[in-house]
């Protein structure tokens, strides 16, 4: 039996299509249980589409599923048209994520006018879409009324706290979970309503948590927390529910990882270790701002096709990063990845690298030859990063290789056909080059087909904290140390923080605090001094910068307020609409500001 949901026209950022994992992997009948069971561990699924010959969907082959099929030892049968699965939902690209909420699936097929399967939907799309729907509200004036709706027509378990870890909010999925009503929830402490909680660590420390495992009544489960910033301060934090249980994946996981290990005893080819170093999905790019969210949507569609991709952005934005994700969901993603950095090879190296040579072709060369970079790309991706480098020489021979799809060696007199999509990349401006003469123009124009422009850490602010809680914990994991954490000082403090280095400055900065700091709470003072920018003051001790700035700022705005209240003769609306901001956030100011 199948389930449907038809679109409703709302607003066109939270449709289906923008946040849905279009093409997704798919296992047809005919196939054994086995080869689905290889297909959900090689590409970290769980959870997998099955369609007859004509791309219709049938059913969804679970990780629970599979693991009672394993244990029957059934795993050599085909799947056939009328194989038994569990109830699946399907919606169109054009419904909306409100919608979804209440719905009890963990994923969701998104069928074309045909009926035939054009994407898939998890819940933590959902979630994305959700998160970024809250940050619009919030800039709305019935933020608290929308938010409500949304919280208890959630099928997760949602709970929400003030600055003091105080419950605000307990939605009815986490009432009927930890047995406690809503009602006798609101007002206490959360450590006296949720067991094993950190949220209220988050409102202290405003790094955010996702996918942590949090054991509530014997039970672990997958939960997020994420802290709500309001005028730079940290407000309060919201918890979410997101899966009931796990342990049937940890069996499922550890059945599969003995196979694993039989298979891993040989050397792997270097095909297959390229191919595994690609492994990076989009869902794994780490961003929930608007401009990281516009990108990834970007991704997606390129990825669709075998287009060239000309991913531009300032250096350490995460390029390649992207370049593998993109090659992940193509065509040709069981192909290899072939990544070739256009500034870190000598010149007169480069030909032969990215060409190959034949043998005796010059003094050294290996006798049997060698094969270039685009050769080994064949039936994949080959990613030229930092392609404003190419000597103009190369760059002619580059731009027949992706007219012809020929391929020539040095010293050869044979061409090879070559079957390869090419993603390039540059931090340069590459309009200007082709405008001075530095790089051909006809070979921009045969690169520059899917434009894809990578924003700076500055233009997505939002993004830092998160960013911070995952290098973080990375960073921990690495060195063998004991968890740490950012004080909510110094999260602000490098969300203000220019970043000229973007992501590979941050993953910098943060294993610099983290070796370098002893105690587990990492403060302002504990950051690397070219980061803090400190300046002296008056006294000669030492402050941020950013500090005095801040200080500097308020003096100038309580300036202001008292000013408008005498221009108002002490009337408070008045002086809001002087001051052109609402009479309730003049009230806070009063208060923040001490006067009466």
């Amino acid at each position: 039996m199948l389930n449907k949901l038809s679109g409703v026209e709302r607003d066109t950022m939270l449709q289906v299509g923008n946040w849905m994992t279009p093409y997704p992997h798919v296992i047809t009948v005919g196939k054994t249980y086995e080869e689905a069971a290889r297909m959900m561990q090689e590409y970290e699924l769980s959870s997998l589409p099955i369609v007859d010959e004509d791309a219709y969907p049938i059913g969804v082959l679970t990780t629970k599923k599979l693991l009672t099929i394993f244990l029957e030892n059934k795993e050599k049968q085909v799947i056939v048209n009328n194989v038994r699965t569990r109830n699946f939902f399907t919606i169109t690209r054009d419904a909306n994520l409100m919608e979804l909420f209440s719905i009890p699936y963990q994923q969701c097929l998104v069928l074309d006018e045909q009926q035939k399967l054009i994407g898939i939907l998890t819940q933590q799309d959902i979630l994305d879409g959700f998160s970024k729907h809250i940050y619009q509200l919030e800039q709305k004036e019935n933020t608290v009324e929308a938010l409500a709706i949304v919280l208890e027509k959630a099928y997760e378990g949602i709970a929400v706290v003030d600055k003091n870890g105080v419950l605000l909010e307990f939605n009815e999925a986490y009432s009927r979970f930890t047995g406690v009503k809503k009602e006798a929830a609101i007002g206490r402490h959360v450590t006296e309503v949720i067991e094993n909680t950190n949220l209220h660590m988050t409102v202290k420390t405003g790094i955010p948590d996702r996918g942590v495992l949090q054991t509530i009544q014997g039970q672990p489960m997958v939960v997020h927390r994420i802290p709500i910033w309001k005028d730079g301060e940290i407000v309060g934090a919201i918890g979410m529910l997101i899966f009931e249980g796990v342990s049937e994946v940890y069996a499922m996981y550890d059945r599969l990882q003995e196979q694993q290990v039989k298979n891993l005893q040989g050397p792997k080819k270097v095909a297959v270790q390229v191919a595994e170093d690609s492994r990076i999905t989009i869902d794994q790019i780490i961003g929930i701002s608007e401009e990281i969210l516009s990108a990834k949507r970007l991704a997606r569609k390129a990825a669709r096709t075998v287009a060239t991709v000309f991913i531009s952005g300032e250096s350490g934005t995460g390029k390649e990063v992207f370049a593998k994700s993109i090659h992940h969901l193509s065509p040709m993603y069981n192909g290899p990845f072939i990544s070739v950095n256009c500034g870190a090879i000598p010149e007169n190296l480069f030909e032969s690298e990215l060409f190959g040579y034949e043998a005796g072709a010059f003094t050294g060369a290996h006798q049997e030859g060698k094969p270039g970079k685009i050769e080994l790309a064949h039936n994949g991706t080959l990613f030229l990063d930092e392609i404003g480098e190419l000597p103009l020489l190369l760059q002619t021979k580059l731009l027949r290789v992706l007219q012809e799809r020929e391929v020539e060696r040095v010293g050869g007199v044979k061409k090879c056909d070559v079957n390869v999509r090419v993603i390039a990349a540059t931090n340069r401006n590459i309009e200007k080059m082709v405008e001075e003469g530095t790089f051909r123009e006809d070979l921009y124009y045969r690169l520059n087909i899917i434009r894809l422009h990578l924003p700076s850490l500055r233009e997505r602010k939002e993004d830092i904290p998160i960013l911070l809680a995952h290098f973080m914990k990375e960073v921990c994991q690495r060195y063998s140390l004991s968890e740490k954490h950012f004080s909510a000082d110094a999260v602000a403090f490098l969300m203000n923080y220019r970043w000229n280095g973007n992501i590979r400055e941050l993953i910098n900065t943060v294993e610099h605090a983290v070796i370098m700091t002893e105690a587990n709470v990492i403060g302002v003072d504990d950051l690397p001094k070219m980061v803090r920018r400190e300046t002296s003051t008056d006294d000669g001790s030492v402050t941020p910068l950013l500090e005095r700035l801040k200080v500097t700022e308020e003096e100038t705005e309580k300036q202001l307020i008292l000013q408008a209240l005498q221009e108002a003769g002490g009337n408070k609306s008045k002086a809001a609409n002087i001051l052109g901001i609402h009479r309730t956030t003049l009230y806070r100011k009063l208060k923040r500001y001490d006067v009466e």
